[in-house]
């Protein structure tokens, strides 16, 4: 297979705090080295893009030293946390924004979908607007029309396809722009996280679309914080940290790699009252993990009881909030949704409120907790993402077998055997 995408020494250098280079002074400069022959001052200095750190120069390198080759026909999987520089990789890629250096040489017609909505015009119909996206990828209109009735049918806009997409919402939006990308025949497809907007068909039916385009010899670069769409999909990939490739090969081991160097316990958070996550009227200042064990040193096992408990201010009258929780394996596999039964209208306060699980049911490994403020019982109004991460480890089992149970439950069950006959 030949290659269509090849990055060598790929990276992209920001001024924080600024726009472009920053200074007339600081570009002068620049283009002095540069008709000197005389390489770049500034690609000598500035830090790794790590965000949990205060640096000590307003020079960041968001990628550096990025080189990988992709086949025709692969499927690339981009894997890692938040501000990793994954979305930066893909519009340097997409050509929406230039390297500060390196090469990047592309053999064929990119189709981008970086983020909801992307090259559409808000104001044009969906009908105007697969014209238009089928035009910028150098389609004649006979090509697209050729495959309207495709695209209108995958994206299940039907009814809506000559009103203006400003009017879309946004699962309507993305369910278009990703039809219009994956059917207009471009060589290399490249989508970011924006399919976590569609519901969970859609998302089957994008995945399966997107193997059906890498089974025609196109190739389909995917980011995702979904470790089980990305496995399912992804014939080989890396992971981003901190602006740099953490490790690049096949991809099962890339994502245990990933997991294994990115995890990190967080059993416990509090939020100042001004930073608390919330809304105007409701503000969630803590929430912590306690695990009924007898020293806090003791590791948490499969036996171990958890209790959670967030606390949270009520700034109205007569408001009916609870607290639910999403339960999530660090590979991305939604484990359960939890929330209490009963609403009831608070008063104006501080109040704390308290769920536990029960040993003997999650399987060993890393969950994160999402928290979500719910209005009258059916209305989310804010989604805390990831506010506590935990890990659970195996016991030493009497059987012998050392291998990982399957499952992300593991609960234990009541099991009975009676001889029923002797006569055999």
């Amino acid at each position: 297979m030949s290659t269509v995408i090849k990055v060598e020494n790929l990276g992209k250098q920001y001024r924080l705090g600024q726009v472009g280079t920053g200074t007339i002074a600081t570009d002068v400069n620049r283009w002095w080295h540069k008709v000197r022959g005389k390489e770049d001052p500034y690609l000598k200095i500035g830090e790794v893009n790590d965000r949990t750190k205060k640096g000590e120069t307003d020079l960041v390198w968001a990628l550096k030293d990025i080189n990988f080759e992709v086949k025709q026909g692969e499927v690339l999987g981009i894997i890692g946390k938040n501000g990793a520089g994954k979305s930066t990789l893909l519009k340097i890629l997409s050509r929406v924004t230039a390297p500060t250096i390196g090469d990047i040489k592309v053999k064929g017609r990119i189709a981008s979908l970086l983020e909801v909505g992307t090259g559409f015009h808000p104001e044009l119909s969906g009908r105007d607007n697969i014209f238009l996206n089928g035009a910028i990828l150098g389609m004649t209109k006979d090509e697209i029309k050729s495959k309207f009735d495709e695209i209108v049918a995958f994206s299940g806009v039907e009814r809506y396809i000559d009103t203006p997409v400003k009017r879309y919402s946004s699962g309507m939006y993305v369910r278009l722009a990703f039809a219009v990308a994956a059917h207009l025949d471009p060589e290399i497809l490249i989508v970011d996280e924006v399919l976590a907007v569609g519901d969970a068909e859609f998302q089957k039916k994008c995945l399966g679309k997107m193997k059906d385009v890498s089974g025609q010899g196109r190739t389909v670069l995917f980011v995702s914080h979904n470790m089980v769409a990305v496995k399912e999909l992804c014939s080989i990939a890396f992971f981003l940290k901190n602006g740099c490739i953490g490790g690049i090969g096949k991809t099962n081991e890339i994502i245990n790699n990933y997991l294994s160097n990115s995890f990190t316990n967080v059993i416990e958070r509090v939020w100042d009252i001004d930073n608390a996550p919330g809304t105007e009227n409701i503000k969630l200042t803590k929430a912590k993990m306690i695990p009924n064990v007898e020293n806090v040193t003791d590791i948490v096992t499969i036996n171990t009881p958890l209790l959670f408990e967030f606390e949270f201010i009520n700034y109205l009258d007569e408001l009916a909030i609870t607290i639910a929780i999403d339960l999530s394996s660090l590979s991305g596999i939604d484990v359960f949704t939890s929330a209490p039964t009963t609403v009831k209208k608070l008063m104006r306060g501080i109040y704390v409120t308290t769920c536990s699980i029960p040993g003997e049911l999650l399987n060993d490994g890393g969950y994160s907790v999402s928290i979500q403020i719910i209005k009258d019982g059916i209305e989310m109004i804010h989604r805390e993402t990831d506010a506590l991460v935990f890990e659970i480890n195996d016991t030493i089992r009497p059987s012998g077998y050392t291998g990982k149970w399957p499952g992300t439950v593991r609960p234990r069950l009541n099991w009975t055997m009676n001889l029923l006959d002797r006569r055999v």
